[in-house]
């Protein structure tokens, strides 16, 4: 192996090792080991700008405006309060309702956006009822991770995937995983309520409570809700079309993310982009730059060689493979740059004569979203539910959240595996 090829494999295994380690944080890390690539010669500075997705990093800024800006309207909040009423103050069923919004909105917005704005809400309740926030606290987690599987806006995964394979538009991830996503999302729920019924139990007077909040009082601006509401639906439209009408994913959330300042004014627009998550908009540059330097020194080409002799290039074993390796290493490390790794490997074996490659773009998003519910570190949403609920003085330990999640995640990487092979290789 030449030397550039060594050099950028040491690299980016430092690298690695210190996202892993979160010593540093992971964002300056991840920028520093792109660097490197290029003040190493690995790369030029051109060849690593031709690396990075802008269609990514476009679909993130622009889903992150809009969101920023619907949360002012106090939105969020009426949908919690509402569906805990909905459930007629029951625990056990707001759990169950709380898990499954939690899912809905992940499907369409960052899992941590989902998870920032439910878990305060979360706590509300708890206290009303006077019973733990924890199962609450972790079937959101669980939720938020299966809910973004279903659509190419609910991870950022399937966003790196649509980005990278064109042919996937869309329609493309809501018809291959929308139902499967939401399959393993019921038998979830259906095991936790199981898990956690004799926990959650409270008084009527308590219950009646709750049934007295109003949740109209969230509300704050009925006017800012109502273009937002319009602009978010013309947004999900255009995801749906977006490739009938030859648009990039990023440009129709750009499109939609810039509409909406112009309908709301400059009052909104230093704030929503202030509130546009850039750390992990240069988290994502960094593990661009990082890849293509094992990209451009034929590095992931060799492994892509590699697997396709240890599977004999048989189709249902690669996509085994892929499927369960994303899914252990999406629970230990963090999802984004192993899957930013996989991408260009699973593009080599392509031309390396595996004619059918959307069998392992399936497995790759399934092993990888689902995967982050195997541990605390598996998903950034997980890492931000537990740092919430530390705050309110709720301790999730990394051993009780693996108790509950690896057996639930090992399940649901069963159930995919099931649905990949019945689906697309029988």
């Amino acid at each position: 192996m030449e030397q550039q090829a060594v050099l950028a494999i040491g690299i980016f295994l430092v690298t690695y090792a210190l996202i892993i380690s979160e010593k540093i944080h992971r964002t300056v890390v991840a920028m520093l080991g792109g660097i490197l690539m290029i003040v190493f010669g690995i790369v030029n500075q051109e060849t690593a700008i031709h690396h990075i997705d802008f269609n990514t990093l476009g679909l993130l800024v622009g889903m992150m405006i809009i969101v920023s800006v619907t949360a002012e309207t106090g939105l969020f909040k009426y949908v919690a309060i509402w569906s805990a009423k909905k459930a007629k103050g029951d625990p056990l069923r707001i759990l169950l309702v709380l898990g499954f919004i939690t899912a809905v909105a992940s499907a369409f917005l960052d899992n941590v956006t989902t998870v920032l704005l439910m878990v305060p809400v979360t706590f509300s309740i708890t206290r009303q009822l006077r019973v733990s926030p924890l199962p609450y606290l972790l079937t959101e987690i669980f939720a938020s991770n299966i809910g973004g599987t279903a659509t190419l806006i609910g991870d950022p995964p399937n966003i790196m995937i649509g980005s990278a394979v064109k042919e996937l538009s869309f329609l493309s991830f809501v018809n291959n995983l929308t139902a499967i996503s939401f399959f393993i999302l019921f038998v979830t729920l259906a095991l936790l309520a199981v898990w956690y019924r004799k926990q959650l139990q409270t008084s009527t007077e308590l219950k009646q409570g709750i049934m007295q909040l109003d949740e109209k009082d969230e509300i704050t601006d009925k006017k800012l809700l109502r273009k937002c509401l319009s602009v978010l639906a013309l947004t999900i439209g255009g995801f749906f079309v977006h490739q009938i009408a030859h648009l990039e994913s990023a440009t129709v959330a750009l499109a939609g993310a810039f509409v909406l300042l112009l309908l709301t004014g400059e009052h909104y627009l230093e704030e929503a982009l202030a509130r546009v998550e850039w750390i992990t908009i240069f988290f994502f540059i960094g593990l661009f730059v990082l890849v293509s330097g094992l990209v451009e020194t034929g590095v992931i080409s060799k492994l892509a060689a590699q697997a396709i002799d240890l599977t004999g290039g048989d189709l249902t074993m690669t996509a085994m493979l892929i499927l369960w390796m994303s899914a252990f290493a999406s629970a230990f490390v963090d999802n984004i740059p192993f899957v930013a790794t996989m991408i260009p490997m699973i593009q080599e074996m392509g031309n390396m004569g595996v004619t059918h490659l959307e069998p392992l773009w399936w497995s790759l998003s399934l092993g990888a979203c689902l995967g982050g519910n195997g541990t605390l570190i598996g998903a950034s949403a997980n890492v931000i539910v537990a740092g919430l609920a530390a705050k309110e003085g709720h301790h999730i330990s990394f051993l009780k959240f693996m108790w509950i999640g690896f057996p639930l995640m090992i399940l649901s990487i069963a159930i995919s595996s099931a649905y990949v092979y019945i689906r697309y290789l029988m």
